[in-house]
């Protein structure tokens, strides 16, 4: 019901935590990837990992919020694997945080970039290549911040996953008909190198209150949330589109 077999997909933010985890198990179960990320030795250093355990990866560097380069990224799916059947829009960046009316113009609008139109631009490309294929999953990463909790500091951050819910939902409702599923996935904490708690100076209290802010009081790691990305990009999901699906450890309805 999770196998990828003979699917192609390509998975952003590849380069470390959960778009990383996620990469190896999308291939793990059989899918041919195009991982994508700025750096270009941490993605060779993942297809080594992949084709080490018998999968089937390449790597493409670049910045995802060039129109270019999420054109590239679907050319290459098709061009070496004959199309793309699931897309993992996963790249993205808390960007600059503080109260709104210390926020920079240009700070906001990279961090919209970054995270939201980086999505439109990667839908642009990935979904006709899916229509071509008779249907697909995308996928985008969004979060609680924005959705269910407001998070003081984190407006950009905030203004621009939410948006990531209402563009999965517009997806959803246009290309059902052509058998694509689109939805977002919203984690929760997750033990990252960008997290909060791995931040230069971050001590015990920071990973503490982070913790205790889940109804599971702990966070996850990034092949948890990697497992709720393979429901989604699998046929165990046939019937689940335009959805906002929490992998958050209950941090949305704990108050305690």
């Amino acid at each position: 019901m999770f196998a990828l077999a003979h699917k192609v997909a390509i998975v952003t933010g590849a380069s470390s935590g959960i778009g990383r985890a996620t990469a190896k198990l999308f291939a793990e179960e059989g899918a041919k990837l195009v991982v994508a990320a700025r750096r270009q030795v941490e993605l060779d250093t993942l297809v080594a990992e992949i084709e080490d355990a018998d999968g089937t990866a390449i790597a493409l560097a670049g910045d995802v919020r060039d129109e270019a380069y999420a054109k590239a990224l679907v050319d290459l799916a098709v061009g070496r694997f004959g199309g793309l059947d699931i897309a993992f829009n996963n790249a993205g960046s808390v960007g600059q945080m503080g109260p709104i009316p210390e926020l920079s113009l240009e700070g906001w609008r990279e961090t919209l970039d970054t995270n939201l139109t980086s999505a439109f631009l990667g839908a642009k490309y990935q979904v006709p290549a899916m229509v071509d294929r008779g249907g697909g999953s995308l996928i985008f990463t969004s979060t609680f911040v924005g959705h269910t909790v407001g998070m003081p500091g984190m407006t950009s951050y905030a203004a621009s996953k939410a948006g990531l819910i209402g563009l999965t939902q517009v997806l959803a409702a246009e290309y059902g008909p052509k058998g694509v599923r689109v939805n977002a996935l919203l984690p929760g904490g997750t033990d990252t190198p960008a997290s909060i708690t791995n931040a230069p100076g971050a001590g015990p209290d920071v990973l503490a209150f982070v913790e205790g802010l889940h109804a599971l009081k702990r966070m996850a790691q990034p092949e948890e949330i990697a497992r709720s990305a393979l429901y989604l990009a699998s046929d165990a999901s046939s019937f689940t589109t335009g959805a906002a699906l929490f992998a958050d450890g209950g941090v949305s309805i704990n108050r305690t």
